[in-house]
């Protein structure tokens, strides 16, 4: 029997403590993240399950109203979220904890459930349980949106091996030209140019604040990485890295001054990465998804390609309780 129990402050230590035991556990579900959020900004509604007396699951959930509807939401302050699950998951309790969450989000006078799913490849031992379990109570997508991963081999030589020549044209361009890549504690440079290359291309601005972003990198030193890329000292690129699990990064922001293009410093920058992320012995590097609201931008899409990713499925589900 399991139960489905809120949430209470009090309760952080033992939530966070429990979430790197799960077979998907990320960085998303740990409250240490999630509280980077002002309090005022979510109404939280996350839920602990427990099975006979002993914590089992993890949900971050938060109270929202969408289209009218008062909604039990996967934590909007995360990318991903869903329940974090033990490895030995049973159909039979994937099936429990469908049917509980309905129920309780029905005692708690909720008329939606929305989730969104992390990819597969984020579990240690892959399972499609849950996904078939939360389809067989009637949950539908929402969303589909494709994210790029590519799986990194043993060495960087095998690695580029799945490059396609204009990447390694591109990589070598970059080293002839002495663009040098490292680790970077200057998150305003960075900011600036993304803020400006998201203005410039998408007319939009970052999802973090500059003081929420230096926060993030202050909470998670050894998980939240600035990988910069610099001409004559002065910063042209970089990539945000977030270590998603042990085996799993993640390219949260990427962004390059346009006014440097020809110099390929993306390229370099992922190249050095994988070869930093290989040595870590990382398996699978998730470039983030090149789609909104399901649309493809192609060149983004190709321009992933390229490093050898494909694509899989970021998915939102949802359940209208009304009907």
């Amino acid at each position: 029997m399991l139960e489905f129990l809120r949430f209470q402050k009090d309760e952080e230590q033992a939530w966070d403590l429990f979430v790197p035991k799960t077979n998907n556990g990320t960085i998303f579900h740990l409250r240490s993240f999630l509280n980077y959020h002002p309090e005022s900004r979510f109404k939280d509604h996350s839920v602990m399950v427990r099975k006979k007396g002993s914590l089992f699951s993890l949900l971050p959930a938060a109270e929202q109203v969408l289209k009218g509807k008062k909604t039990l939401v996967s934590h909007p302050g995360a990318t991903v979220g869903s329940f974090t699950l033990p490895e030995n998951l049973s159909i039979a309790d994937s099936f429990s904890l469908v049917k509980k969450l309905i129920e309780y989000a029905k005692n708690e006078k909720f008329q939606c459930i929305r989730i969104s799913l992390p990819p597969n490849l984020y579990q240690r031992r892959l399972s499609n349980y849950m996904e078939y379990s939360f389809f067989k109570f009637g949950f539908v997508y929402a969303k589909r949106e494709v994210t790029s991963i590519l799986f990194l081999e043993e060495t960087i030589e095998k690695t580029e091996m799945k490059f396609r020549p204009s990447h390694l044209r591109a990589v070598r361009k970059a080293i002839d030209k002495n663009i040098v890549v490292k680790q970077s504690k200057n998150i305003e440079a960075f900011y600036a140019i993304l803020k400006n290359n998201l203005e410039i291309r998408h007319g939009v601005s970052p999802t973090h604040s500059l003081e929420e972003l230096v926060n993030l990198f202050n909470l998670f030193p050894d998980k939240i990485r600035l990988f910069a890329a610099f001409y004559d000292e002065l910063m042209i690129a970089g990539v945000v890295t977030f270590q998603i699990n042990q085996r799993v990064l993640l390219a949260f922001y990427i962004s390059h001054d346009e006014r440097y293009s020809d110099l390929r410093a993306v390229n370099i920058l992922f190249y050095n990465i994988f070869e930093w992320a290989i040595k870590l012995k990382f398996e699978v590097f998730d470039f983030g998804i090149f789609t909104v609201n399901g649309k493809p931008n192609m060149g983004l899409g190709r321009f992933k390609e390229n490093f050898g990713a494909s694509g899989i499925f970021r998915d939102t589900i949802e359940l209208n309780l009304d009907c």
